[in-house]
């Protein structure tokens, strides 16, 4: 008897998830819904720039569970997102973490034991909020070598790069691009349209096809029409997961 096709997936994720961005998430949330979307990965950040914790805004930690009891994922992503600049810096990891990142890859050179600490602390604010991360994204999806072994150390389950899903348990690499695009200035948003429009061809045929939002993106109109018009499309043929339930599907069917 011939095996059955395995189910084609998209995971939509919402980065920076946080008070600070609250708002703006239920809008994106809300668009996301009109088109189909039933379930998505919210990547939270504990601390956003150390401008208040989740755990003491009133009302976060309610809706958050709210949402992954309907089916959504909290995912915990970074501590503060936010890595300082440091004199020590050389000029290469100036443009990884400066001009790539505008400052946001926290976890990209973070040593063990600082790691194993803002994922505690990180984690303690997710479960202040009633919710449980099972995985675990560094901002920028920037995870430095120690940072990782830090994550795997304190038992999440994944994480996840631009063009990787990793699952520790099994040690499993599942390559998967991300559409994700960059608005901070003209030429990186027609740089983005142009690229994401070509990448989505180009995923098509994937088992997971991924779509990454920044609260940012929803500041601008084509960026926002070109990401539902695609999750619409990608909805034609797949069924919306979180990264948590994609992973379950390939543990029963490997």
């Amino acid at each position: 008897m011939q095996k059955a096709a395995k189910t084609q997936a998209v995971v939509v994720s919402i980065h920076d998830v946080s008070p600070v961005t609250w708002d703006r998430t239920r809008e994106i949330l809300r668009d996301l819904e009109s088109c189909g979307v039933d379930a998505v990965s919210l990547l939270v950040i504990p601390d956003h720039h150390g401008k208040g914790t989740v755990s003491a805004c009133e009302g976060f930690g309610e809706w958050l569970a709210g949402r992954v009891s309907r089916g959504d994922e909290a995912v915990q992503h970074g501590y503060f997102h936010r890595r300082e600049a440091r004199a020590a810096d050389g000029l290469a990891k100036r443009v990884v973490t400066e001009s790539y990142t505008a400052g946001e890859g926290e976890f990209f050179d973070l040593d063990y034991d600082e790691a194993r600490e803002k994922l505690r602390r990180g984690r303690a604010e997710l479960a202040a909020c009633g919710v449980r991360a099972e995985g675990f994204i560094a901002p920028a999806w920037l995870l430095g070598a120690r940072a990782e072994e830090a994550v795997k150390a304190e038992g999440f389950d994944y994480t996840t790069r631009i063009a990787v899903v990793r699952e520790f348990k099994s040690g499993r690499d599942f390559s998967s691009r991300s559409l994700v695009w960059s608005v901070r200035a003209g030429w990186r948003r027609v740089c983005s349209l142009a690229w994401n429009h070509t990448l989505a061809v180009a995923v098509g045929g994937a088992p997971l096809c991924r779509i990454g939002i920044h609260p940012p993106d929803w500041d601008h109109g084509a960026i926002r029409r070109q990401i539902l018009s695609l999750t619409r499309g990608m909805l034609a043929g797949r069924r919306a997961m979180t990264y948590q339930q994609w992973l379950t599907l390939q543990r029963n069917d490997p």
